[in-house]
């Protein structure tokens, strides 16, 4: 199981909005936090993200180097800081 899933909203098939749903929706993933990472600058899409329960949402740099600098970012504080859900059965 991952310890954090990053969410692009343009996919080529299926929106992200609609990934999220249905991370929500699963028994086993529903706890799992999720940082919708995007381009996108419409203010619905923000919205829409944490009406659905994103944990964060991060516009991506269109700069290379700044948006390394942002995920290295980003796992630093996922993956060393943030204190995530129990393994499934832990009393949830």
């Amino acid at each position: 199981m991952p310890t954090v899933i990053l969410l692009d909203l343009k996919l080529p098939k299926v929106d992200g909005l609609e990934v999220l749903r249905q991370i929500r929706a699963n028994e086993t993933t529903k706890l799992l936090p999720v940082v919708i990472l995007t381009s996108s600058k419409q203010e619905q899409d923000l919205i829409n993200g944490y009406s659905l329960g994103v944990n964060s949402y991060v516009r991506k740099p269109v700069d290379f180097n700044q948006f390394a600098e942002a995920v290295r970012h980003l796992g630093l504080y996922w993956l060393l800081l943030n204190e995530g859900p129990p393994p499934k059965g832990v009393e949830w």
